[in-house]
């Protein structure tokens, strides 16, 4: 396993390894998970974007984490980093499987993931591209303090996807924090 692993109360955010195949498959074949995220994937294409996902912590030394429940080992998604080549911007990106979300996973796991992003990565601006139907999602780019930047195009094959950038500077996320008290990971060290 390639980077960092974070811990917040109830999560580990870990890179993606070969025991997430299974759920990962399961994730991506869900219409309703999928319906905002580019649509239902075969297993074949759902292990390219595993794969494509996983190699991206070799080449651009980010990318998202998988998210585990701490109490059980449970994998609940993916969330973190994303910039693919074309990417309209320095993302942190989330998905939940169906029967996880609601519970304040998300929030839990995108806000270490910022705090990642900023800190370690020192992204100095984060975007989060949400289709304007996505309301769950707009919900938690808000509650993050993000706001819509407005109309962004993302990269073929996903041009024709209605998406708005929603995003704060690092400085904006900072303050946030700042006032909230104190950051929502700890970092372990990478093996190795």
């Amino acid at each position: 396993m390639n980077g960092p692993v974070l811990c917040t109360p109830r999560l580990i955010l870990r890179p993606l390894a070969a025991e997430d195949w299974e759920p990962w498959a399961a994730f991506h074949a869900e219409e309703e998970t999928m319906r905002f995220l580019g649509g239902v994937q075969s297993r074949g294409v759902a292990w390219r974007s595993l794969c494509g996902m996983a190699g991206a912590w070799t080449i651009r030394g980010f990318s998202m984490f998988s998210v585990v429940e701490r109490t059980t080992g449970t994998w609940l998604g993916r969330i973190g980093p994303h910039q693919p080549e074309g990417w309209p911007g320095t993302e942190v990106g989330w998905g939940l499987a169906r029967e996880h979300a609601g519970k304040g996973y998300a929030l839990e796991a995108a806000t270490a993931a910022m705090d990642y992003a900023v800190d370690e990565l020192g992204w100095d601006h984060v975007i989060h591209t949400i289709d304007p139907d996505n309301v769950a999602s707009i919900a938690l780019a808000k509650r993050l303090g993000s706001v819509n930047e407005g109309p962004t195009q993302l990269p073929p094959p996903l041009q024709d996807f209605r998406v708005d950038a929603w995003g704060q500077s690092a400085a904006d996320w900072r303050a946030r924090r700042g006032a909230t008290g104190s950051r929502e990971f700890n970092s372990l060290p990478q093996p190795g």
